[in-house]
C-alpha cells in the first residue's frame, strides 16, 4: 500500500493571489490563526497524515528534508492528545539522535506540540510526559536489551535504515502489545539493508514514499540548490532525494550481500597489530567531505574497519578530528593522500600535534588499480566492519571506477587498508614485535 501525493492546505493558501490569500485569512479570528500553527490538517500534505487500512507499521521512506520527522512527531503527538496511547517507546540511531531530532529538535515531540499539551522532557528519566498522563520512553538502538520486558501501546522509530543493531527493533516489536490496536511507525531515508527489505515486502505494512521536491517550498533555497547540485543524476541521489531503494550499481566493486557478511561484533575483535588513521583530504575552499577512516591490522592478518569519521569542515576542523581519532585508537600513524592537498596536509596536522606520526601517499596509479585489492580482501573474507558504516557502505556500493570520482569515505578506507595490509615490509615488523600488539582501546 502507498500514499497519493499532492499540497497541504497551507501549501495551496500560499500559491493563492495575494488579494485571494488575504481575503481567507480575514475569515479567521486571531484565536483561529495561532491554531492553525500547531494544525497538522492544515500543514500536513495528504500523504504526511495517516493512512487508513489495517496496517501494523507505518513505514515513512523519503528523501531528505521531505518532512520525516515532523510526520512522525506529529503522529504521536495525536495519538497521545486523543487520548488513543498513554504508553509509547521512542527509538532512535542513538541517545543523542532521539534528544536532538525525535524530541527537542526544529521538528521534534516537543516542538510540535501546542503551549496546552506541551510535554515535558525528563532526561534522567529518559522519559517525556504530556500533561493529560501520557509517557513516551525513549530508547537508544544502541542499547537492544534495554528493549527487552518493556510493554508500549504505540512507537516511533526514527531512521531505521542506519542503526546499528536491528536487534533492537525485534526487541520493540515484541513488546509492542499493549492496548487494543499497538501500531508503530518507522521513519526513515532508505537504505536496501534487510529490515528495510522484510518491512517493504510484509503485508502488515503500510509504505509511503516521497522525494525532496515535494517539500521544496519549506525548505532553505541554498540547501535546495546544493543538494540538487551535488547528487541529482547519481546514485545516491536516487536513494537521498527520490527516496529509491538502491542495492547497488552495475560495475561495482562491493555488494550489499558482501558487506553484510563483513561484520564484526566488539566482543570478537582480535588484537590489533597496527592501527592506522587514514586521511583523503578535501582542498580548502571545495565543499567536499574529507574522509577520516580507522582501520586495523589484526593479530589473525585480517583487517578491521574501526571507524568512519569522516566530515565536511575545513583544514583545521578535520585535522583536529583525524588527530583526535589517533590518539581514541592508539593508532601508530596518520596516514594521507597528497596528490591535492600537497604538504599542506602535514603542515595542518602538525599544527594540531606536532608529534604526530605522520606518512604521507600519492597515488601513482589509478584509483581502479587501488581499489581493486582491497575489493579482493572482501571477497576473501579478510577484512570486517566494526559497525553498520551506513554512508561509506553506500559509496562502496554506489561507486564504478571510470564513471564519476570516487568518494572520499571511500578513497580514505582504502589507503587505511591498503596501508596495513599491502605494505608488507612494515606488516611483517609488527607481527614479529610484541611491541606492536595491542588491546583495542574499549578492552583495555
Amino acid at each position: 500500500m502507498q500514499a497519493q501525493q499532492s499540497k497541504s492546505p497551507a501549501e495551496l493558501l500560499a500559491a493563492l493571489p495575494p488579494h485571494a490569500r488575504e481575503l481567507a485569512l480575514e475569515q479567521l479570528s486571531d484565536e483561529a490563526l495561532k491554531a492553525l500553527h500547531y494544525s497538522w490538517d492544515f500543514l500536513a500534505r495528504p500523504h504526511q497524515r495517516e493512512p487508513d487500512g489495517n496496517w501494523r507499521i507505518w513505514l515513512v521512506m523519503a528523501g531528505r528534508g521531505w518532512g520525516k520527522t515532523r510526520t512522525g512527531a506529529e503522529w504521536i503527538r495525536d495519538k497521545v492528545e486523543s487520548g488513543t496511547y498513554r504508553r509509547i517507546a521512542l527509538v532512535g540511531r542513538t541517545s543523542a539522535d532521539v534528544r536532538d531530532v525525535m524530541v527537542e529538535g526544529p521538528s521534534g515531540l516537543v516542538a510540535v506540540s501546542s503551549p496546552e499539551m506541551k510535554p515535558v522532557y525528563e532526561p534522567s528519566k529518559r522519559r517525556v510526559i504530556w500533561p493529560n498522563g501520557a509517557t513516551a520512553i525513549m530508547f537508544s538502538a544502541e542499547e537492544p536489551d534495554l528493549l527487552r520486558g518493556p510493554q508500549v501501546e504505540g512507537a516511533w522509530c526514527d531512521e531505521l535504515a542506519a542503526w546499528k543493531y536491528t536487534e533492537s527493533f525485534d526487541q520493540l516489536m515484541f513488546g509492542l502489545r499493549l492496548g487494543s490496536d499497538p501500531r508503530c511507525v518507522v521513519t526513515t531515508t532508505p537504505r536496501p539493508v534487510p529490515v528495510i527489505r522484510s518491512l517493504m515486502a510484509s503485508e502488515s505494512t503500510y509504505l509511503t514514499t516521497g522525494s525532496t521536491y515535494e517539500n521544496r517550498s519549506n525548505l532553505a533555497p541554498q540547501f535546495f540548490e546544493e543538494m540538487i547540485k551535488r547528487y541529482e543524476g547519481t546514485a545516491l541521489g536516487r536513494q537521498e532525494l527520490y527516496a529509491e531503494v538502491i542495492d547497488e550499481m552495475p560495475g561495482a566493486l562491493w555488494n550489499r550481500e558482501l558487506l553484510e557478511g563483513c561484520r564484526i561484533s566488539r566482543k570478537d575483535l582480535p588484537a590489533l597489530a597496527r592501527v592506522v588513521v587514514a586521511i583523503d583530504p578535501s582542498i580548502e575552499g571545495t565543499r567536499n567531505e574529507t574522509g577520516i577512516v580507522v582501520c586495523g591490522l589484526g593479530v589473525d592478518g585480517h583487517g578491521y574497519v574501526l571507524a568512519d569519521k569522516s566530515m565536511m569542515g575545513t583544514p583545521d576542523q578535520w585535522a583536529r578530528r583525524a588527530v583526535a581519532a589517533y590518539h581514541e585508537f592508539q593508532a601508530d600513524r596518520i596516514v594521507a593522500e597528497v596528490n591535492q592537498g600537497g604538504e599542506m596536509v602535514e603542515r595542518v596536522l602538525r599544527t594540531v600535534d606536532e608529534d604526530i606520526p605522520y606518512k604521507k601517499v600519492r597515488a601513482s596509479k589509478g584509483k581502479l588499480a587501488r581499489a581493486e585489492p582491497i575489493a579482493a580482501f572482501y571477497e576473501q573474507g579478510r577484512v570486517f566492519h566494526m559497525e553498520h558504516f551506513g554512508k561509506m557502505e553506500d559509496q562502496m556500493c554506489s561507486y564504478v571506477p571510470g564513471e564519476r570520482k570516487s568518494p572520499d569515505r571511500l578513497d580514505a578506507m582504502v589507503w587505511g587498508l591498503s596501508e596495513i595490509m599491502l605494505n608488507r615490509k612494515v606488516a611483517r615488523e609488527y607481527e614479529v614485535s610484541n611491541f606492536g600488539l595491542r588491546a583495542p582501546p574499549w578492552k583495555l
